[in-house]
């Protein structure tokens, strides 16, 4: 497999941010949410949704109304 100049080039980068915070995901975090507070950008998060029952693909849907 070749090596991807750019791919190497994130690597370099990720390494060296998490080098930064001792490897201490709870320090990047915080970093991260700092960065989010201090760009004066409007951030949103949706709540999770639930996933409901998955029909069966076997049968098309039926009508409530009688034929």
């Amino acid at each position: 497999m070749q090596d991807d100049p750019i791919v190497n080039e994130v690597r370099k980068v990720r390494e060296a941010y998490a080098a930064r915070f001792n490897y201490d995901l709870e320090a990047i975090f915080e970093d991260l949410k700092r960065q989010e507070r201090e760009s004066g950008r409007t951030f949103v998060s949706f709540p999770p949704r639930r996933i409901g029952k998955v029909a069966s693909s076997a049968s098309p849907p039926r009508s409530s109304k009688a034929l």
